[in-house]
């Protein structure tokens, strides 16, 4: 996919820090309102509904502009994740530097801070990464959900999916704890086990989750596995719109196997903060998102009812 053309705007905002409602808890913290990885899968696109945006997602980014945090302190011991609903290092980044702005406000904070990306721009700033890791808590966490270019081509506008290995590996190097974040998992096309083997020993911590399917973008991405994976129609039909759960049932139990596999310890809805022995990184269950959202990694599940 090309990067498609992006309009920008400048915004000010009170506070870069929200309180999180993601499966680990925290503050959420984005430096930007739009993302041009332009994820034809992205649950963030709703956030239109709530900026005035009516562009198409991915053709819009607002940069923001907020008051210095002049008492980073307050975030000791707080999870900090930055990129929940924006990639901070997206390439709009290497101009506005504002995930760098972020970073130097909060390097002294003391707090457990995340950054999720598709992006091999966090190598800009690995000095900064460095002396954070130093003091603080610091894990970076990379998605890829394929080693396929040309259907993550398909999916998105980020960098390749070989640029961000050669990241995670040098960031890794660097002593800093890492994710390969195994996400969204697409039935039939999404091969847990390549990824597993291929990044065990550049990573910490496994995670996955499941492709979840819901608003504007789900007849997009139906459309899209009909046109080219015509033969996982039936799948697809049964898992987003008979709710079947048998497939991802039988991927947790393929996890588990293959945690056992590679002697790696299999947990659900928690994350453990530590560095693991190399090529054995911890492989964490977030599969069901409405199950594991808002219970701050505790290792419990919501109680989900049907109706």
């Amino acid at each position: 996919m090309e990067q498609p053309e992006i309009k920008v705007n400048h915004i000010e905002t009170k506070s870069v820090m929200t309180k999180s409602n993601t499966p680990i808890g925290g503050y959420s913290v984005n430096p930007y309102v739009g993302c041009p990885h332009a994820c034809k899968y992205c649950y963030a696109s709703f956030m239109k509904r709530f900026t005035g945006h009516t562009e198409e997602w991915g053709t819009f980014m607002d940069v923001k502009d907020w008051p210095e945090i002049k008492n980073p302190k307050k975030y000791a011991g707080q999870k900090v994740i930055i990129g929940t609903v924006t990639d901070g290092y997206n390439p709009l980044e290497e101009t506005y530097k504002n995930t760098r702005r972020l970073l130097e406000e909060l390097k002294d904070s003391g707090a457990d801070i995340l950054i999720c990306t598709k992006s091999d721009l966090v190598l800009r700033d690995l000095d900064l990464l460095k002396e954070i890791n130093e003091n603080s808590r610091l894990t970076v966490s990379w998605s890829i959900n394929t080693l396929d270019e040309e259907f993550k081509d398909d999916m998105d506008a980020a960098v390749s999916i070989e640029r961000r290995l050669a990241a995670m590996k040098e960031v890794y190097a660097a002593g800093i704890r890492t994710i390969c974040f195994i996400s969204p998992v697409f039935p039939g096309i999404t091969d847990i086990e390549a990824i597993i083997d291929r990044t065990k020993d550049q990573c910490d911590l496994v995670w996955l989750e499941n492709l979840n399917l819901r608003g504007g973008f789900k007849a997009d991405i139906m459309k899209y596995i009909s046109d080219k994976h015509p033969d996982l129609v039936p799948l697809y039909d049964e898992i987003y719109n008979k709710k079947n759960r048998s497939y991802f049932e039988a991927l947790e139990k393929k996890a588990e196997e293959l945690a056992k596999k590679y002697d790696c310890r299999f947990v659900d809805n928690e994350t453990p903060y530590e560095r693991v022995e190399k090529g054995h990184p911890t492989i964490v269950d977030y599969f069901y998102h409405e199950e594991v959202r808002g219970t701050a990694n505790s290792g419990k599940r919501n109680v989900m009812h049907n109706p």
